[in-house]
């Protein structure tokens, strides 16, 4: 194509996948994988993780409680992801609430019933992380240092997640009509995830995949080259915060119309909880480092 639509690019082919009378979302499958690898990723991270505060390398004495595991017990990671869910659903559900507050406001009811709408992102990670937490808790588990494990493994499956969007046409950000920019616009055989998903739009979905795979690799490097590789929790903490203020600026780009000065539900959510997970990595922060001066004051 050329002039103003040469920057549109157009999927062409179909919204799921035809196995005989089955007929599965390509975006359903792209999910499923993003999940399974965050998983297979977070038991393998658990698994080098020591379960005690230990020098890296080195293996607590069998008679230290852990009945020989010196690692992380993946069996409590199967727990802690089941507790993960209905923490997830119905945060996730309440935010969409906000997201639609004008509707729900008629009937706050109809959030019970599942047919109808779906879930907020932000408010799902913060409800499976609270509910996680909870169940980790109940398991004598270390939770900080779980926390510590599942941040890269949970950033990954959002990168990946988002990313699956485009297979299924949601996603889509605010409609380029006039040809400037880039955009991105659908022309196979439905149904897709977005309204109007064959007229050219901005790539959100793209934009947060891109965002959560960098904030991802921030992680990384802080993980390694600084005092948050302690596995203390705080590196989460970290993290869920740079995500949320990132999904927020991906937000501007979507076409929610704002409910507070220039300001969308969305935004207000994910600044909200980036606030709150910074605010609590600082006082962890100040609270580590005052029992450390304590404890060389007393030598």
């Amino acid at each position: 194509m050329t002039g103003a639509a040469s920057a549109v690019l157009v999927f062409g082919f179909d919204a799921s996948l035809q196995v005989g009378d089955l007929a599965v979302r390509w975006q359903t499958l792209g999910i499923a994988v993003a999940v399974l690898a965050g998983l297979a990723w977070c038991a393998l991270i658990a698994g080098r993780t020591p379960a005690v505060a230990t020098w890296i390398g080195e293996r607590p004495d069998d008679g230290d409680g852990s009945d020989g595991a010196w690692h992380l017990r993946r069996d409590d990671l199967l727990f802690i992801v089941l507790g993960v869910l209905p923490g997830a659903v119905i945060f996730g559900r309440l935010g969409y609430g906000l997201l639609h507050a004008d509707w729900y406001a008629r009937d706050w009811r109809l959030l019970l019933d599942p047919a109808g709408g779906s879930l907020e992102l932000t408010g799902a990670v913060v409800g499976g992380t609270l509910t996680g937490i909870y169940v980790g808790a109940l398991l004598d588990a270390p939770v900080g240092r779980w926390l510590h494990v599942a941040i890269r493994p949970l950033l990954l499956v959002l990168a990946l997640g988002k990313a699956a969007e485009v297979l299924g046409g949601g996603g889509q950000g605010a409609l380029v009509l006039d040809g400037g920019g880039f955009a991105t616009a659908y022309a196979g055989r439905g149904p897709w995830g977005s309204p109007g998903a064959e007229l050219p739009a901005i790539p959100a979905q793209l934009l947060e995949a891109a965002m959560a795979t960098g904030v991802l690799v921030l992680v990384g490097l802080l993980g390694w080259r600084s005092s948050l590789r302690r596995a203390d929790g705080r590196l989460f903490g970290v993290g869920l915060a740079a995500w949320a203020f990132g999904r927020g600026f991906v937000a501007t780009t979507w076409r929610d119309a704002p409910v507070w000065g220039p300001l969308g539900a969305e935004q207000l959510i994910c600044l909200a909880v980036a606030a709150l997970a910074f605010s609590l990595t600082a006082a962890a922060w100040l609270v580590r480092r005052r029992a450390r001066v304590g404890a060389l004051a007393a030598t």
